[in-house]
């Protein structure tokens, strides 16, 4: 059971170069959203604040987090652990604070399987073709191409999963998409009716994967 007092989870999951990075920094705009902050003991990217981005730890202090149960969910992306820790995001849902995830669909499925007494979303975000993601991906910081050849191989992994999210969003434009999952968080705050077309959005990943 729900308590409205309590603030809500919203999962935002992608593959990598879709964009939830930059839709989950406009969500926490919003007022009372907060960005979940992961631990990881990958090197930090270029622009990148410690313990404002991530936390940056190493594999020994990562292993010591899991062996005293500390997470919420943790996983193991391109050879580099991630994890929430559970205390500071049920601290905040308690207080009535809404906590925003930018995980993997590892982690997603960690955490709708612990069933906790608090409200969960879960959006899952697509490019609108693999022309494009890979554009995206060659123009990041990933210079090495074998890097960008390995997240394209992944996509094609990671984006079977979308059928375990409650919505499927395509990131064409970011400003739509933003609003897109605004308007549906607004509607399953206040229980109210919504439009979203599962039937495209399952052609649309046949697209991708054909």
């Amino acid at each position: 059971m729900f308590l409205n007092k309590d603030g809500i989870m919203v999962i935002l999951s992608s593959p990598s170069g879709a964009g939830k990075t930059t839709l989950v920094k406009l969500l926490s705009e919003r007022n009372n959203f907060n960005i979940s902050i992961s631990h990881t003991t990958r090197k930090p990217r270029e622009k990148e604040t410690k313990n404002k981005d991530y936390y940056f730890v190493d594999e020994t202090e990562f292993n010591e987090l899991i062996k005293n149960d500390e997470f919420l969910e943790y996983a193991k992306v391109f050879n580099n652990l991630y994890g929430t820790t559970k205390s500071p995001v049920i601290k905040k849902l308690k207080k009535g604070q809404n906590v925003i995830f930018d995980i993997d669909w590892q982690g997603a499925d960690q955490i709708k399987n612990k069933k906790l007494d608090f409200k969960l979303i879960t959006f899952f975000i697509l490019p609108p073709s693999k022309e494009i993601l890979f554009e995206r991906l060659s123009n990041r910081d990933m210079k090495d191409k074998l890097i960008v050849d390995e997240r394209m191989k992944e996509f094609s992994r990671d984006v079977l999963h979308w059928i375990n999210y409650d919505y499927v969003i395509i990131n064409d434009d970011l400003e739509k998409c933003y609003q897109k999952i605004k308007d549906l968080i607004d509607h399953e705050i206040n229980n109210t009716p919504k439009s979203y077309d599962k039937n495209f959005i399952r052609s649309h990943v046949e697209k991708l994967t054909s």
